[in-house]
C-alpha cells in the first residue's frame, strides 16, 4: 500500500502542467519571430546545428525531473508490515441504481454523478465500517464485495456507468436480495441497506425482499433521486447536439421521482426515506441513524509500518537533471558525421 506522510505537497504537481505550457509558449512565439525573418525552411539552412528534437528532449527531461522531485518532497511510504486489527463497526451495503433515467438531470449534473460524488463524500467520513456495492438496473450485480477498502471503492465507485448493466428496469427488490445475502454471516455488527434510485419502471417483489431482510434484522434506507415534475432523459452530454431518448412511436421518455413507493420501502425495513434535494441528499442524517446500530467488532488488515521511498525518487531527479545539462541544443558535430543507413 502506497501513502504520502506530507500529502499536501502534492499541490505542486501544478507546477508539470504550468513549465510544460510556458515552454510551448516560448516556442511558439520563436516561430512567429522566425517567420517574420523570413522563410523557415531556408533559415533552417542557415543554422544547420540546430535540432528541435534536443531542446524537446531537455523540456521532457527537465519537467521529469520536477515531477520526481515534487513527489518526493510529498514522502510517499510503502506498507512493510501488514497487521491484523480489531476495531468496532457496521456493515453497509449501497444499491446504486444504473438505469437509463439515471440520466436525467433535474438534480446537476445529473442523478446518477451527483449519487457518486455524495458516496464518495460518505466513504471519506467512514471509519470503521464495512462497505458493498450493488449496481442494479433490470438486474442486480455485485460491484464491491463487503470490505474496509475506501480507497479501493471510490475507485470502482468512480467508473459506475448505466452501461454497466443491459437489461433496463428498476429491480429493487432484486437488489435488496442480492444485499441481504451479501453480508458477513459470522457477525453481529448492525447491518443497513441503503438504495439509491429514482423508483421508476418498479419491477415487483420489493414486500418479499424487504419481509427477508427485516427477519436477518437489516434496517432498509432510501434515497429518492429526482424530481416528481418529470423531465426528459438526455442521450449526450453534447449542449451544441442534444437529443433525448424516445419510446418506440418516437414520443420522449418522461422520468419521474417515484417517491411513494421508496417511502415505502424504508418503511418495510425499519429504516427512514431521505429525498436528495439538497446539497448532502440526507447523508448526514442517515449517518446520525447509522451510529445508532449496534456495532461489533471485527478485525481488520492495516499496515502499522511504511518504509521510505522518496530518496529513489530523488536519485532518479538528480540523474534526469544531469542528463538533461549534458543534452546540448545543438547537433553534435562528431556524432552527425556518423552514417548508419548510406
Amino acid at each position: 500500500m502506497l501513502r504520502f506522510e506530507q500529502i499536501s505537497y502534492l499541490f505542486l504537481l501544478i507546477l508539470v502542467p504550468v513549465f510544460t505550457g510556458l515552454y510551448f509558449l516560448v516556442q511558439y512565439q520563436r516561430k512567429r519571430r522566425l517567420r517574420k525573418l523570413g522563410d523557415p525552411a531556408l533559415i533552417g539552412t542557415l543554422m544547420p546545428d540546430y535540432s528541435q528534437f534536443r531542446r524537446n528532449l531537455k523540456a521532457l527531461l527537465l519537467v521529469s525531473a520536477i515531477l520526481c522531485l515534487v513527489i518526493a518532497i510529498a514522502g510517499p511510504q510503502s506498507g512493510s508490515k501488514l497487521t491484523e486489527v480489531k476495531r468496532e463497526g457496521i456493515e453497509i451495503i449501497i444499491a446504486l441504481d444504473v438505469s437509463n433515467s439515471m440520466m436525467a438531470e433535474d438534480i446537476k449534473p445529473n442523478r446518477l454523478e451527483k449519487a457518486k460524488q455524495e458516496l464518495s463524500r460518505l466513504m471519506d467520513r467512514l471509519e470503521n465500517d464495512r462497505l458493498g456495492l450493488i449496481v442494479f438496473a433490470g438486474d442486480a450485480f455485485t460491484q464491491i464485495p463487503i470490505t474496509n477498502d475506501y480507497l479501493s471503492a471510490k475507485m470502482f465507485l468512480a467508473g459506475i456507468s448505466t452501461n454497466m448493466v443491459s437489461r433496463q428496469g428498476t429491480a429493487i427488490g432484486s437488489a435488496i436480495g442480492l444485499a441481504a445475502r451479501s453480508f458477513s454471516q459470522q457477525t453481529t455488527a448492525g447491518k443497513a441497506i441503503i438504495i439509491i434510485s429514482d423508483g421508476e419502471n418498479h419491477e415487483g417483489g420489493v414486500e418479499d425482499a424487504c419481509e427477508a431482510a427485516v427477519d436477518k434484522g437489516i434496517k432498509i434506507y432510501t434515497i429518492g433521486m429526482g424530481l416528481s415534475q418529470g423531465v426528459r432523459i438526455p442521450l449526450r452530454n453534447d449542449a451544441y447536439n442534444r437529443d433525448f431518448r424516445r419510446d418506440n412511436e418516437g414520443n420522449f421518455v418522461i422520468t419521474r421521482l417515484n417517491e411513494q413507493m421508496l417511502k415505502d420501502i424504508a418503511a418495510a425495513g425499519n429504516g427512514h426515506y431521505y429525498r436528495a434535494n439538497s446539497p448532502n441528499m440526507g447523508l448526514n442524517e442517515m449517518l446520525a441513524q447509522l451510529n445508532n446500530l449496534d456495532k461489533a467488532e471485527m478485525d481488520y488488515s492495516e499496515y502499522t509500518e511504511y518504509e521510505e521511498q522518496f530518496p529513489v525518487l530523488v536519485w532518479l531527479a538528480l540523474a534526469l537533471l544531469g542528463l538533461e545539462y549534458m543534452v546540448l541544443d545543438r547537433k553534435n558535430r562528431w556524432l552527425k558525421k556518423i552514417r548508419v543507413f548510406n
